[in-house]
């Protein structure tokens, strides 16, 4: 996927900006809780991802869908087609 420069600047800006402000609150903390909370935030990060949820049985749809739109029965296949005169 293609990013223009100018957005590629854009969030490289973002990224120096949140380092900046994390920075600053870390400086404005305790010694102590900045110790801690870096600990917590190597767990997480060594930690990973959660894995993903367990799959939903065989046809079963996410969501239920909304009252009137339902989908619609299959066509009954056992009714003869009508003969054309």
């Amino acid at each position: 996927m293609k990013v223009s420069k100018h957005e590629r600047t854009r969030r490289a800006l973002e990224t120096e900006r949140s380092r900046q402000i994390e920075q600053a609150w870390a400086a404005g903390i305790e010694p102590d809780d900045a110790a801690s909370f870096a600990r917590q935030v190597e767990a997480a990060r060594a930690r990973g991802p959660l894995p993903p949820q367990p799959d939903m049985a065989p046809g079963t749809p996410p969501h239920p869908p909304r009252p009137g739109h339902e989908p619609k029965p299959p066509k009954n296949q056992a009714r003869p087609r009508r003969r054309q005169y």
